[in-house]
């Protein structure tokens, strides 16, 4: 513990400060009654500790940046996001995470391949290759976090595909005529459910459009990965920013 203390200051800082935060949350929702996000702060602490049980288990090294990101991320989406509900006040702050996790996770994605790559004599994949199948993780990743979303909202009551109040639709459900024409309907400024006016100022969208953005963006994340994990096989500059992120086999001689 001290030689980590000293050969890794701000991960341990981090980790440290983190983990009383939520410690001190966990303490106040349980005095509230809130039980829900008590377990939420448990499940929080549980996730801090993967990254150091990775590196132990699987002999592994997670680079600090890597961890610090990991680490901030988790508090923000789970203690912030949720308990805080940081979704409903601040706009774009599910938008950031998904950003950050379509960055992430090409990052695994791109380890994963590039350990085989590099500790093997028979492979020899492109750097380009390497980008690609990066890329095709973070994008897997981010389907499967739409599909849990999904299940969670339609199994269990919950609204994990937050709605989105929007003035116009286009359908071809309002088709009388059954000649699969769209119907168009613009400046939609109210919605009246069983004889009650919602006050919504629009029309009602369930988690289609929350969807499809989250994707754009995760897709966006995993991109910018790509180019520099590219960069990062090539030797070049960039390559070097790239290193932050990716977890490397540690050797046994190590």
């Amino acid at each position: 513990m001290e030689e980590r203390v000293k050969d890794e200051p701000v991960l341990f800082s981090v980790y440290i400060v983190l983990r009383l935060l939520v410690v001190l949350v966990m303490i106040f929702q349980l005095a509230n009654g809130h039980y829900k996000n008590v377990f939420l702060c448990i499940l929080t602490l549980i996730v801090f500790m993967m990254p150091s049980l990775i590196e132990r288990r699987l002999k592994i090294d997670i680079p600090n940046t890597l961890e610090v990101i990991v680490l901030i991320f988790v508090f923000s989406a789970e203690i912030l996001g949720e308990i805080s509900a940081y979704y409903q006040r601040y706009t774009h702050w599910d938008t950031a995470l998904h950003i950050v996790t379509g960055f992430l996770a090409a990052a695994v994605g791109f380890s994963l391949v590039d350990v085989l790559n590099r500790n093997s004599k028979n492979v020899n994949l492109s750097p380009f290759y390497l980008s690609f199948v990066a890329f095709c993780f973070s994008m897997t990743i981010a389907v499967l976090w739409e599909f849990l979303e999904f299940s969670l909202d339609m199994f269990f009551g919950m609204d994990t595909q937050k709605d989105t109040v929007i003035h116009t639709i286009n359908t071809i459900a309002l088709d009388k005529s059954m000649t699969n024409t769209v119907v168009s309907i613009r400046d939609i400024d109210s919605v009246v459910v069983n004889g009650r006016e919602l006050g919504l100022g629009g029309y009602l969208d369930i988690g289609l459009i929350d969807t499809m953005k989250d994707m754009a963006v995760s897709f966006a994340g995993a991109v910018v990965f790509s180019v520099f994990g590219y960069f990062y096989v090539k030797g070049g500059s960039r390559g070097r920013f790239a290193k932050r992120f990716i977890p490397t086999k540690i050797r046994e001689e190590e």
